[in-house]
């Protein structure tokens, strides 16, 4: 059965499509579905640009339409850990919409996306990843070693980790920010997509998966840091899933 392949900037996507062999294209509400063979696996690859509005269509249509039985995004996303560094890679064992829930006293009080405390409660946060699936990706990810990313000044190679990824519809280029939500949620990692993904996903029972490798770390430069190395990085996830369509 094919496996669906998102990926929201022209920068994420080249890395994969320029390894496609494509049979088919579909277009469906402004989007491109290539159909067709990557490393000799059945997969279907669509930019679905920026959001998780974007995602949620995009994932459905991967669902309902196309029937995938795996959907998996490969991407960049900020860093919101201290301990991680430009480079690294995070492969999501749960979503959370940081930006869903309450405000009050001018903070957002995050809660579960599709809920609000008082009307329709949950002890729900996020999305989880499927445990056996996650088992999977650990095994096959084990031995794998990345390189130093050029000129990010780190006296040490990137590195693989595993751990909440936020989403939410805004650029984080605040360190304010970026220290609360890692205190408050503990996101090692920080994109716009992730958590619509997950939300669709559970919706149809359709397992799933986040890979984002950082490009910047979320602070007050992270603007810069994300044009000086969203290529680069964007390589490297692209180069983990592509490892993991083996496993899956």
């Amino acid at each position: 059965m094919t496996i669906g392949l998102i990926c929201a900037i022209p920068q994420e996507l080249a890395h994969l499509r320029q390894a496609l062999v494509a049979h088919d294209v579909t277009e469906v509400a402004g989007l491109r579905f290539d159909h067709g063979r990557l490393d000799g696996h059945d997969v279907i690859l669509v930019g679905a640009g920026i959001g998780k509005v974007n995602t949620a269509l995009t994932a459905t249509l991967l669902c309902d339409r196309f029937g995938c039985r795996l959907i998996m995004f490969s991407g960049v996303a900020g860093g919101l850990d201290p301990a991680l560094q430009i480079g690294d890679v995070v492969v999501a064992d749960r979503t959370i919409q940081h930006d869903a829930g309450v405000i009050e006293n001018g903070t957002v009080q995050t809660y579960q996306a599709g809920h609000v405390p008082f009307f329709n409660p949950t002890d729900r946060l996020g999305y989880p990843v499927d445990p056996a699936l996650l088992a999977k990706v650990k095994a096959a990810l084990q031995d794998v070693r990345l390189g130093h990313v050029t000129a990010a000044g780190s006296g040490r190679a990137a590195e693989i980790g595993y751990g909440t990824i936020l989403s939410g519809d805004q650029y984080l280029h605040c360190e304010a920010t970026r220290e609360r939500l890692f205190r408050e949620l503990g996101g090692r990692a920080i994109e716009m997509e992730g958590g619509a993904l997950g939300q669709v996903c559970e919706a149809f029972g359709t397992p799933w998966l986040d890979i984002r490798a950082l490009s910047d770390l979320a602070g007050t430069d992270s603007r810069f840091d994300f044009a000086r190395f969203v290529d680069e990085v964007a390589a490297s996830s692209a180069a983990i899933l592509r490892r993991l369509l083996q496993a899956v």
